[in-house]
């Protein structure tokens, strides 16, 4: 057993009176301040909700086949979306695509600026990091306490979490495509008399493409993976299905519900992806995959 130095009391009290104290003093401004993000992710999950069936499938197996001109994932995204609706997973489907849609839209609002701001500071990227690293390192499970406490259950602390875990991978990969831009091309605008917010946003970010793309892939399947554990504060979603599973010892119910996860996460991760192959391909820089 190792040997008690120092009694932790007063600290673990500190940090538990310091979080109150926040409660009450600025608990309403702080849900003040998260409820456009509130009302975003109620905007998307009635939006999805009220579109056809039909409809989206359509729209999802069409983007399949824009982003690959083949017939084999436009099947793929069908057949899976169609196993959705048979396993009678549709209206929780929508309501996990609404929450991961809307931290990853959150996620890349807040991420591709801090990437930009590193690739452009090696200070920024020095305290930066440390902070990334924190946020992939930190169980899942401490995000919540906290957001609970101040927000109470629902769907605000979930989408918060959500947001906190999968940001990291967005901004680590913004700056580095953009550090990766190859420096004469960078030069030559230079020569050219392109300004620095010319170079950016005419050079820079296009040719990184690519690898943002690549980020908010990363992010996306982030915020898949935090559905199960954001459905414990109130998330709903297929999420909620798995915890029935769990608490009920029934098999069948999470393991559809599983399945239901894995079917969103091929489709979004597949037809981003393929897009990023296209990207690639139309600037140079990798072969077309097949």
């Amino acid at each position: 057993m190792f040997p008690e130095l120092i009694d932790t009391r007063p600290l673990r009290r500190a940090v538990d009176d310091g979080l109150n104290w926040v409660v009450r003093n600025w608990g309403g401004e702080l849900e003040a301040a998260a409820y456009p993000l509130l009302m975003l992710l109620n905007w998307i999950e009635r939006l999805l909700l009220s579109t056809p069936w039909w409809l989206f499938i359509a729209v999802f197996v069409a983007l399949a086949f824009l982003a690959t001109r083949n017939w084999k994932l436009p099947l793929v995204v069908l057949v899976g979306l169609v196993f959705l609706g048979v396993m009678q997973l549709w209206r929780d489907a929508m309501a996990t695509t609404a929450l991961m849609i809307a931290a990853t839209l959150t996620a890349i609002v807040i991420s591709i600026p801090v990437g930009v701001w590193m690739s452009r500071s090696a200070r920024v990227r020095q305290l930066v990091t440390p902070v990334l690293d924190l946020m992939q390192t930190m169980p899942s499970f401490v995000y919540l306490i906290p957001t609970v406490m101040i927000f109470g259950p629902g769907k605000i602390p979930a989408l918060l979490a959500t947001i906190v875990y999968a940001s990291p991978p967005l901004v680590r990969l913004t700056d580095l495509g953009l550090r990766n831009v190859d420096p004469a091309v960078m030069e030559a605008s230079h020569a050219f008399g392109a300004t620095s917010s010319q170079r950016l946003f005419g050079v820079q970010i296009p040719l990184a493409l690519p690898t943002i793309l690549a980020g908010i892939n990363q992010t996306t399947m982030m915020a898949l993976a935090m559905v199960v554990i954001a459905s414990m504060i109130g998330a709903g979603g297929l999420g909620y299905q798995v915890l029935q599973g769990i608490g009920r010892l029934e098999v069948s119910r999470g393991l559809f519900a599983g399945l239901g996860i894995v079917v969103l996460a091929i489709v979004f991760d597949r037809i981003i992806q393929a897009y990023g192959s296209r990207l690639q391909a139309s600037i140079g820089i990798a072969e077309a995959r097949q």
